[in-house]
């Protein structure tokens, strides 16, 4: 089906879609000189018989580098993807999850204080009190979420307890079938967290998985604990959560889900609205990061509104550009909004077509 955008939104989208076109020629030019670009981008170029800084003009050219390929962020060398124009900042690295062979691997800066300061900005001061302290009860290691988590509670204000989750060892326990050794180790994080809650009386906000959430609610109110905030994300996340979590777990704390990942950044979610039916809406960080979905058969072409595609993930930083690449994820085409007017997706979901073993359900 095919959804008719407002008219009112017409020109905020036209006006976004500028935006995105004037940032992607900054970040071009940035990535594509050689006083400032990475060595990765500069060695690419040299293949071409094109010049970026000159052909790729709006975010539609971009179509003419083809597609990112997964393995090119596989091991290193990872200074390759160093700016020379950040040659004397300290470098982050992060990891994707890393359940299907050796994890891809991005360097940051300061991209992940700027996605989650902005993430900040959509959070409800009623249900996430600047001041308040957080609980992140998760996967950190060598992924951006401990950085990250921290970051988003001390621009609020606050200060961020730590529980760690490794999910790498989750998905060894899984693929072996110790299924009861998985569950004593998620019952050994919950056992952390309710006794930082119980030591700690001004946290009220948290960060957690849907697995995690449903494990430390099955043990304590989050109401008498004084969360008043729910942070989520992770890979069981769907409508079906959604409405178990706001209807029977969080006891009128405020759900924000999430859609992210160390590629991207950070989706902000659609605010609840009853006639979503309890869907995950999420809108990408435009223009440093753009979402489609695209026709998985011909990925240059865009689904209408309301089908399913997969995830074709952008991101255009001056720390990370990643043309066109396909996620492992399928999900719907979600129209434009006031507050986010550019397309979102809804519902997304490990991407069916594709081969490779996965192992889900793991936080």
């Amino acid at each position: 089906m095919t959804s008719k955008i407002p008219s009112p939104l017409e020109q905020r989208i036209k006006s976004a879609q500028k935006n995105l076109d004037a940032h992607v020629r900054e970040i071009i030019s940035w990535h594509f000189d050689p006083e400032t670009g990475c060595q990765f981008w500069l060695d690419f170029a040299e293949k071409l018989d094109w010049d970026p800084r000159k052909e790729i003009q709006s975010f539609e050219d971009l179509k003419k580098f083809g597609f990112f390929e997964d393995e090119w962020l596989r091991g290193g060398p990872v200074r390759q993807w160093v700016p020379k124009g950040y040659a004397d900042r300290p470098v982050y690295v992060f990891e994707t999850g890393g359940t299907t062979g050796i994890p891809k691997s991005r360097i940051n800066i300061d991209d992940f204080r700027i996605d989650y300061s902005e993430f900040s900005n959509t959070l409800p001061q009623k249900h996430f009190p600047k001041g308040s302290d957080w609980l992140q009860l998760g996967p950190s290691g060598p992924r951006r979420l401990r950085l990250a988590i921290e970051h988003l509670a001390q621009v609020r204000g606050g200060i961020c307890f730590q529980v760690d989750l490794d999910p790498r060892w989750v998905v060894k326990l899984l693929k072996s079938g110790d299924i009861k050794g998985a569950e004593a180790y998620k019952n050994h994080c919950v056992d952390q967290a309710i006794n930082i809650l119980e030591a700690h009386p001004n946290i009220h906000c948290l960060f957690t998985t849907p697995k995690l959430l449903e494990g430390l609610c099955d043990r304590i109110s989050l109401k008498e604990k004084g969360i008043s905030g729910v942070f989520c994300g992770g890979t069981e996340m769907t409508p079906q959560f959604h409405r178990f979590a706001v209807e029977e777990l969080l006891e009128g704390a405020y759900f924000a889900a999430t859609y992210g990942n160390t590629l991207m950044g950070l989706a902000c979610h659609k605010p609840f609205d009853p006639v979503d039916d309890y869907a995950i809406i999420y809108y990408p960080p435009q223009p440093r990061a753009v979402s489609q979905v695209v026709d998985p058969d011909n990925m240059d072409n865009l689904v209408d509104y309301g089908e399913t595609g997969r995830v074709l993930l952008t991101t255009l930083t001056k720390e990370f550009f990643m043309p066109r690449f396909p996620e492992r994820d399928e999900c719907e085409r979600e129209t434009p909004i006031e507050l986010y007017p550019w397309d979102g997706v809804r519902n997304v979901r490990p991407f069916a077509k594709d081969k490779t073993k996965v192992a889900v359900g793991v936080y």
